[in-house]
């Protein structure tokens, strides 16, 4: 009776955020669901098979890759809204009260919180992706996520994973966990993983093996990402031609098409399903910004950053970067020094944002050609040329602005 109070209430509460136009009504739903009934979470996952898709980047999009995959065999249950956090997730839960009890649950869930919600499951399948430095003031560093990782995978002797070999904190959170299926899924950005997670020594790269005197190293893999293709340890190759641009949704669909084997939907018949995502959560859009087309992208940390760049339109075509650093951002845009932005000297930056002038004190230095604009689509500046599409880049919450305003549709 309480969750059902609880649900209902929470229903209640979002019709009314909707209604007073404060937001989609989702998250204070949730909110409302869990002071209602603290345990709903566990209650609602209860008897069903768990997923959870957790890393620093391309968590999203792993999440409605693998929803996609494990479509074909019926209905999903999972958090379109990439609303990640307890409320978030027991919203998505709630919504879904009605589906067939042999229904997945495929929940993309913040790395700093999965720990705690590992407790509420059993049997439950973990998708690690990566961890690198996103949102300090927040999260922490990347050795305190792994080592909360390895603790609480640890106290879960049921469950299993599917996890990137190639990053050594996810190897070394993971290794203590006894049915792993290891994946080469990459890991282009190593600034965060230099020292070993195990004991402190300075790692030895080559290629994409690593190792530490200390005798930890990277696990042998089953399935690895080789030139576009998820390549078994059969040798058989599956080709990743997916509708998602660059390398790194590459790695997100292996990743994903690995979880989806796992769970029942073979590779062969995985990949063609995850064929139909073209967007995710708004990302990669084209939209209409004051008369001008915009392509949408988020870029929120060095690592993410590592990967954009290859995304943008070739030079020399300018490009749209928005920072925020509200509360959902992460409060510190210190990172910005961390991203390579000399990468972007060979075209114009127009910098926007709440802190678009810490980026152009970046850009600055990096020696690239900006302008900083307050709105750059209500008054476009010359800069941005005559381009049919402007790639627009922005953190979280200007990338949301940005899709609002372009009327985007981010839960696709």
């Amino acid at each position: 009776m309480r969750l059902l109070l609880a649900t209902s209430l929470g229903r209640l509460a979002g019709a009314l955020s909707r209604a007073f136009r404060r937001g989609d009504g989702f998250v204070i739903g949730g909110r409302v669901v869990l002071a209602v009934c603290p345990d709903a979470f566990g209650r609602l996952v209860a008897g069903r098979r768990v997923a959870f898709v957790s890393a620093t980047n391309g968590k999203t999009t792993t999440t409605r890759l693998l929803a996609a995959a494990l479509g074909r065999a019926g209905a999903v249950i999972t958090n379109t809204s990439g609303a990640n956090m307890p409320a978030g997730l027991v919203a998505a839960l709630a919504a879904a009260r009605g589906a067939p009890a042999s229904a997945p649950v495929v929940l993309e869930a913040d790395e700093t919180y999965l720990p705690r919600l590992l407790p509420a499951t059993r049997q439950s399948l973990l998708v690690l992706g990566n961890l690198s430095r996103d949102q300090l003031d927040r999260v922490g560093e990347v050795a305190m996520v792994a080592r909360r990782w390895r603790t609480a995978f640890a106290a879960a002797p049921e469950v299993s994973a599917v996890a990137n070999a190639d990053d050594p904190h996810v190897a070394w959170a993971a290794s203590v966990i006894d049915d792993v299926t290891w994946v080469s899924a990459g890991n282009s950005w190593t600034a965060d993983s230099v020292l070993c997670p195990s004991c402190g020594q300075v790692l030895r790269r080559a290629g994409g093996d690593w190792s530490c005197a200390c005798g930890f190293r990277r696990p042998p893999v089953t399935w690895r990402l080789d030139d576009g293709a998820l390549v078994g340890s059969d040798g058989a190759r599956h080709e990743l031609d997916i509708a998602l641009p660059g390398v790194a949704n590459q790695a997100n669909a292996a990743m994903a098409a690995v979880a989806a084997e796992t769970l029942g939907v073979p590779v062969a018949q995985a990949i063609p399903a995850m064929r139909s995502v073209n967007s995710v959560g708004g990302r990669y859009q084209v939209v209409d910004l004051g008369g001008r087309r915009a392509r949408l992208l988020l870029g929120k940390n060095p690592a993410g950053w590592a990967e954009m760049f290859a995304m943008l339109a070739p030079a020399p075509a300018p490009v749209v970067i928005a920072i925020n650093a509200r509360a959902a951002d992460g409060k510190d845009p210190s990172w910005l020094w961390d991203v390579p932005f000399e990468k972007l000297a060979d075209r114009v930056v127009v910098a926007t944002g709440e802190r678009r002038h810490d980026l152009a004190v970046r850009l600055l230095y990096a020696g690239v050609a900006h302008v900083s604009v307050d709105d750059p689509w209500a008054c476009p500046p010359t800069e941005l040329g005559e381009h049919a599409v402007v790639d627009a880049v922005g953190t979280y919450t200007a990338f949301r602005d940005m899709l609002r305003r372009g009327g985007g549709a981010d839960n696709d």
